[in-house]
């Protein structure tokens, strides 16, 4: 349920209904926009009539919700959600960002070159895997710790920020200081208990739809997160499992705009394993762009014919740098910028 209260309201008012909605059975999570403040009820409540929410002091309006997801639907903040990072950087307004970097980071060398030429483009954040899930137990598995101390440090001495891969709830406490985006990967997208305790980080999770999930499933999963009172997640199409074996994937580009509807949350798109080609990366990042894509994921490194990992799906730095200036063209003609 959604409680909409009157623009301007004054604060005990919105305590006095928060008070009034707990003493029914809700849990309340509450949503400041710009113009009004939003609660969301969830959970059963006793049987009640919203009429009489409506009449409490500073109410303006009481909305029954349907779908399963309450705090992930775009009712609970209808102007959308800005996901605000450091340096000024923004997920979910009108500048796209761009986030770029190797499947794994490798050596000191790789991360660092990949660093400088991915920043020199325009990337404002380094991807990059310091533990793997990978299909195979004998690939390799990523570096750990070590390879995060190499990203943080390659990713200040060219101003971006970091976004890694965490795959387990033990990984949360040692990942903290090193990244400033948590990223929970498609096979990850429902372990609910690195979901939950991902709801108690106060950092934001990117969290990557999974290789047979529903939108419905991926907005629940959201749910988890945000439930526990995590309102910084990041939506990603990442690519789905279907009958199709010429891509590794298939790029689902009509989940973008479909989740602008559904949800308030930003919406990415990760061309890289959408296609897992690279000749395919840099058509379906246009694409994603035109859809309305509020940032992209892709992989770059600096020999992808030598990479551990993923080598197919990575462009390398000259391709990089000519997709952003093609972005960087795009972007107006859908009323956005590139970051």
């Amino acid at each position: 349920m959604i409680v909409a209260m009157q623009e301007g309201v004054d604060e005990q008012l919105i305590q006095q209904v928060i008070e009034h909605l707990v003493k029914i059975g809700f849990e309340v999570h509450r949503s400041t926009g710009a113009r009004m403040t939003v609660l969301g009820a969830v959970g059963s409540g006793i049987d009640f009539d919203i009429r009489n929410l409506e009449l409490l002091p500073g109410v303006q309006e009481v909305h029954r919700i349907s779908s399963p997801y309450k705090l992930a639907g775009r009712s609970f903040r209808p102007e959308g959600t800005i996901v605000k990072l450091a340096n000024g950087i923004e997920i979910g307004g009108n500048k796209i960002v761009v986030m770029a970097g190797p499947c794994s980071v490798e050596s000191r060398e790789q991360i660092f070159t990949t660093a400088e030429a991915v920043a020199k483009s325009g990337a404002k954040v380094l991807r990059g895997g310091a533990f793997k899930p990978r299909s195979s137990p004998y690939s390799f598995q990523g570096h750990g710790e070590d390879a995060l101390k190499l990203m943080r440090e390659a990713a200040e001495k060219f101003a971006l920020l970091v976004i890694s891969e965490v795959m387990e709830i033990s990984q949360i406490p040692m990942m903290l200081p090193y990244v400033h985006i948590l990223q929970v990967g498609a096979r990850n997208m429902q372990n609910f208990n690195l979901l939950r305790e991902l709801g108690k980080v106060r950092k934001p999770v990117l969290l990557k739809r999974g290789i047979a999930a529903t939108l419905e499933e991926l907005l629940l999963s959201a749910e988890y997160i945000m439930a526990g009172g995590n309102y910084e997640v990041i939506l990603c199409e990442r690519g789905i499992r279907t009958f199709e074996t010429y891509t590794r994937n298939t790029m689902d580009i009509s989940a973008i705009p479909i989740i602008h509807k559904l949800s308030h949350l930003p919406m990415t798109a990760d061309p890289s394993h959408g296609t897992g080609r690279r000749d395919k990366v840099s058509p379906m990042a246009r694409a994603s762009v035109a859809a309305g894509a509020d940032a992209l994921l892709i992989e770059v490194h600096s020999n992808p014919d030598k990479a551990l990992s993923d080598g197919a799906q990575s462009l390398f730095p000259e391709q990089f740098a000519k997709l952003m200036d093609e972005l960087r063209m795009i972007a107006p003609a859908v009323g956005r910028k590139i970051a």
